[in-house]
């Protein structure tokens, strides 16, 4: 029981260590207006997916993974006649990036992340105090 709340956390870990990743892309790039690619840059966004399967001794080991990254196709239009990707009216193609919401999401990724770091190691002193007991300290 207490290795699978172990390896939910650490997928929780895993996940929210993924979402830190792509809101630091996603704030490094809002102003980003060419693309190998062409065009600005498309806002990344993660898609989780809770999982479930039969562990070795048929208990339900459960978690989060990532189910794909998806790109935001949208983005915004900025009068800036004297950028260089301006198009013929004075309009600049800009990523729909939100760089004030992006700070919030990595607010909450870092808090949650922290949240599964300390459920783990709550789980791991338990397994020691359990340990230590069977030894007769």
């Amino acid at each position: 029981m207490e290795f699978d709340i172990m390896n939910i956390s650490a997928s929780g870990m895993t996940a929210n260590r993924l979402r830190i990743d792509v809101i630091s892309d996603n704030i490094a790039n809002a102003e980003t207006t060419r693309t190998p690619e062409g065009g600005p840059y498309k806002k990344k966004i993660p898609v989780f997916a809770e999982y479930i399967k039969r562990g070795l001794n048929g208990n339900k080991l459960a978690g989060v993974r990532v189910v794909k990254i998806v790109q935001d196709p949208s983005y915004k239009l900025v009068y800036d006649p004297t950028h260089p990707d301006a198009d013929k009216d004075g309009y600049v193609k800009m990523p729909n990036v939100n760089v004030l919401k992006e700070m919030v999401d990595l607010i909450n990724a870092q808090r949650a992340y922290e949240a599964n770091v300390t459920a783990f190691n709550t789980v791991k002193s338990m397994i020691n105090s359990a340990l230590g007991i069977g030894r007769g300290a």
